[in-house]
């Protein structure tokens, strides 16, 4: 019998995220993977030391690097000099490297809630009873304040240069995810309730919200990799970005029908055969 492609599958199944069981989904996962691979789990600090020995490198639920910052930084490094294969791939423009991102699309136009990095743009921003302050490379609200405006400069000037990302609390009615596997769209889900966020179900998309996730994952220009479009609807029926995950996005598998679930894991599994082929 041929070998199976040998896969490397980074996770850090003891991540205290709030709301989400972060182990259970990867649990599932390398449980339907090892159907066509030879699946190996490992804690993100011990990738760099393991990876020569697979085909390819799965990142998971592997939590936010700014916990290991120095650590994933020497996997990436690592890996991009000697050509592994890494899913998702290094390359992604956004939240894999850092929240820079969101000023940038911001100043370049697109449909994200605005976004500014300098005191000196702080007037380009929306008028608001609050603003959201929190670091450049935060993930899962780490660092997040509410501060308003008058407090906005100081805040900055407090911090590193361009370490900061200023927001307005923009009110909305509810905030809706786009999953995506190798830039193909997959499923969606909402939170109807914006009071809490991880409450979510399923979503049915019209044609124009996915004409709006799929110009960010064409902009992104992944090649492979799973990514999830976070965006907010407005009182005025508008979709705004929030987030663009292209690292380890969460992806409430358990939410989902039977039927899109196994389509998903299909879908995941084609992918890497992809990759590793």
């Amino acid at each position: 019998m041929p070998a199976q492609p040998r896969l490397l599958y980074v996770t850090d199944l003891a991540y205290p995220a709030r709301g989400r069981r972060y182990c259970d989904e990867d649990i599932f996962l390398a449980s339907r993977l090892r159907e066509q691979f030879d699946i190996a789990l490992c804690h993100p600090l011990d990738a760099a030391a393991l990876m020569d020995s697979f085909d390819a490198v799965v990142v998971r639920n592997s939590g936010p690097v700014l916990h290991y910052q120095d650590r994933y930084d020497e996997f990436r490094d690592l890996a991009l000099a000697r050509g592994t294969r890494v899913y998702n791939q290094l390359t992604g423009r956004a939240d894999m490297a850092g929240k820079q991102y969101l000023p940038d699309l911001t100043a370049a136009g697109l449909p994200v809630i605005p976004t500014v990095d300098r005191a000196e743009d702080l007037p380009l921003l929306p008028e608001s009873p609050e603003y959201a302050v929190k670091p450049k490379l935060g993930a899962d609200s780490i660092g997040l304040r509410f501060l308003p405006y008058e407090a906005l400069a100081a805040a900055l000037g407090e911090a590193a240069p361009g370490a900061l990302l200023v927001q307005p609390r923009i009110r909305f009615r509810y905030e809706v995810s786009f999953y995506f596997v190798d830039a193909e769209f997959q499923y969606a889900l909402y939170a109807p309730r914006p009071e809490e966020r991880w409450v979510l179900e399923p979503y049915r998309p019209t044609a124009d919200d996915l004409r709006f996730a799929q110009e960010f994952i064409d902009w992104n220009t992944i090649g492979h990799g799973i990514q999830r479009v976070d965006a907010c609807r407005t009182p005025t029926g508008e979709l705004l970005l929030v987030e663009l995950e292209d690292l380890n996005p969460y992806l409430s598998l358990d939410l989902l029908p039977e039927t899109t679930r196994n389509a998903f894991v299909t879908a995941f599994t084609s992918a890497l055969h992809r990759l590793v082929g």
